[in-house]
């Protein structure tokens, strides 16, 4: 299945694919004792999906990315952009933003693709796929999974005081050219979509950035904070991510901290 948009402002085909598989995946990612030979850096696989309650190809790749999260809770960083390029056929997606839609077309600068498209998941900001390709998914988890970070970074101190949250951390690794994200991660809401492709359907989105600050200078060992947006309710769970990146935007590095878990 596929699906095409044409965006006026930027001029480019949107498409979606699906393709559904089935695997069977058993044992730790990586053994302790293969991973320890070069470092003792935890793997890091970064997972950014590109997705919107507008288009009814999204809710499969949702849900993938969600079970593989809770599956390989160390290794995995699930994150999920809401693009706002849907919005046009009737549903405004509260959860869109017109920057997620500049970072994904970033990303396929450097893919050398021509279009955006969802859902569309993004590893470690090396490469891309279907997101709802579920072989894909584990094959490149546990590929990535293999290799040890570019940069260990420790969170610590994270504190939430209503309004934003403050932390400090440190981080391992040569810093040259890089610049780290703090990201805000809704781990979970429900809704009723009225209009668009998944009319009348009740979604549930899972692992949705909120909000997103970019550190373009960062130490070793340092503190900041981010401010905590009005979307996010009082009584709901989240978590704070720290991600490292280089120029090209491949991720060197990653850790989150749960925050009302």
């Amino acid at each position: 299945m596929f699906k095409k948009i044409i965006i006026p402002s930027a001029a480019f085909l949107v498409m979606s694919a699906m393709a559904f598989y089935t695997v069977k995946m058993e044992g730790p990612l990586y053994s302790k004792q293969e991973n320890s030979k070069s470092s003792n850096h935890k793997p890091v696989v970064v997972l950014e999906l590109f997705t919107s309650q507008g288009c009814s190809s999204c809710p499969p790749a949702d849900v993938l990315l969600d079970k593989v999260k809770k599956q390989y809770p160390d290794e995995v960083f699930a994150l999920s952009y809401h693009v706002d390029y849907w919005n046009y056929i009737g549903w405004e997606d509260p959860f869109s933003k017109s920057a997620f839609t500049k970072k994904q077309r970033g990303y396929n600068l450097k893919f050398r693709s021509r279009s955006n498209y969802t859902p569309q998941v993004v590893v470690n900001g090396q490469e891309h796929f279907v997101g709802s390709n579920t072989s894909k998914m584990y094959e490149k988890i546990k590929s990535y999974a293999s290799n040890p970070p570019v940069n260990q970074i420790v969170l610590n101190e994270v504190v939430e005081d209503g309004e934003r949250v403050k932390f400090n951390y440190q981080i391992e690794g040569n810093l040259t050219g890089k610049q780290l994200r703090a990201v805000l991660v809704l781990d979970e809401r429900t809704t009723l979509v009225k209009r668009g492709e998944n009319r009348n359907r009740t979604l549930k989105n899972s692992n949705i950035v909120v909000a997103e600050k970019y550190l373009t200078r960062p130490i070793s060992e340092g503190s900041s904070f981010i401010e905590i947006p009005p979307i996010l309710s009082k009584n709901e769970s989240f978590s704070l991510m720290l991600i490292s990146e280089s120029q090209d935007l491949t991720i060197t590095g990653a850790a989150k901290s749960e925050l009302r878990g």
